[in-house]
């Protein structure tokens, strides 16, 4: 039965969003034309869509375990800091060029996995609720930056580091291709490796995958280093793109990013979705984004329209899967 309500939950949810989808390139072109799908604009939605990308696989495979990880962008910014110390001078050694470097995205990579470490071992060994837990892990992240940084921004980084955010490949950023590399990965190893079925088990039913023999804490800790993971690079995406790092850079992806996962297919209670309609709502999120702009719609306009739509979205799942689930047992 678990198995018969995750397949019609991904299908029901795969053919919403590949209608809004659809429904979201024609009013985008019938209202903005050109401006909307012009070179330069389609070149700056594939520098942004890498960073806001990256948060939403980290809040994805926090869901998929039937939890949320409410840190990522506190983790996040907090880990580039720590890389604009090493590449600005202050805490680089003495080194300088490939070198720093180097050191620069050690430090990134080790500090957002402990990061992620830390949510994990919070939420398994105590058993903390994930969203009590990542609150109290965002303030804590928030305000190590905050008392490393006093609030200002850290920048003066060597301008090395920033080609990395420019860098293309057959006129396509580097860093969307590295985004479209992993995502295609994360999506193999969720569908076809004994971690992703365990994944599953585990989001959709945790007394069942204990009297299967998966080790839940060890799970949980392994999901939540993921997600500090991913966070961390994409920290230091934005690290490469704006050359300086600050806390609270890109608070509103917070919400934005829940949004993705509920419009994804991503069921908030875990053990139901897929990466690839994770992938289909974030293009989705940065057409809308890049229109919203484009209509030059104030901050606070936006937060109401995302707001609206995972209220909808969330209603729209829950009426159409309970009577698509009613019809499929009616019809067997």
């Amino acid at each position: 039965m678990g198995k018969i309500k995750r397949v019609i939950w991904d299908d029901i949810n795969f053919t919403i969003l590949i209608g809004i989808t659809i429904l979201t390139l024609v009013l985008s072109g019938i209202f903005l034309g050109n401006t909307m799908f012009s070179i330069a604009n389609i070149q700056a939605m594939a520098f942004q869509i890498p960073e806001f990308g990256f948060f939403c696989l980290a809040m994805m495979l926090s869901n998929l375990i039937g939890g949320i990880d409410l840190s990522i962008i506190a983790g996040a910014n907090t880990v580039a800091i720590f890389t604009a110390y090493v590449l600005n001078g202050k805490w680089s050694f003495g080194t300088t060029g490939t070198a720093q470097i180097l050191i620069a995205l050690f430090v990134a990579f080790a500090t957002s996995i402990l990061f992620g470490l830390f949510n994990g071992l919070l939420i398994s060994k105590t058993s903390a609720p994930s969203l009590i837990a990542t609150l109290g892990t965002m303030t804590l992240f928030r305000g190590i930056g905050m008392a490393l940084t006093g609030g200002s921004s850290v920048g003066d980084i060597t301008p090395a580091f920033a080609t990395l955010g420019e860098a293309k490949l057959f006129n396509i950023p580097i860093i969307f291709w590295l985004f479209l590399i992993i995502s295609l990965l994360l999506g193999i190893i969720m569908d076809y490796t004994s971690f992703g079925r365990k994944l599953y088990l585990y989001g959709e039913n945790p007394i069942a995958s204990r009297f299967s023999a998966i080790p839940n804490e060890k799970m949980c800790r392994g999901v939540f280093m993921l997600t500090g993971f991913f966070a961390g690079i994409a920290g230091i995406i934005i690290l490469s793109r704006v050359n300086s790092a600050k806390v609270g850079y890109g608070d509103s992806y917070l919400l934005q990013t829940m949004i993705v996962c509920v419009i994804g297919g991503i069921h908030p209670a875990g053990g139901k979705g897929k990466v690839k309609g994770v992938m289909i709502a974030i293009i989705l999120m940065q057409i809308m984004s890049s229109a919203f702009t484009i209509m030059s719609l104030s901050p606070y306009t936006k937060k109401l329209i995302w707001g609206s739509m995972l209220i909808i979205v969330l209603g729209m799942n829950y009426f159409i899967g309970r009577f698509s689930i009613k019809k499929y047992l009616k019809a067997s």
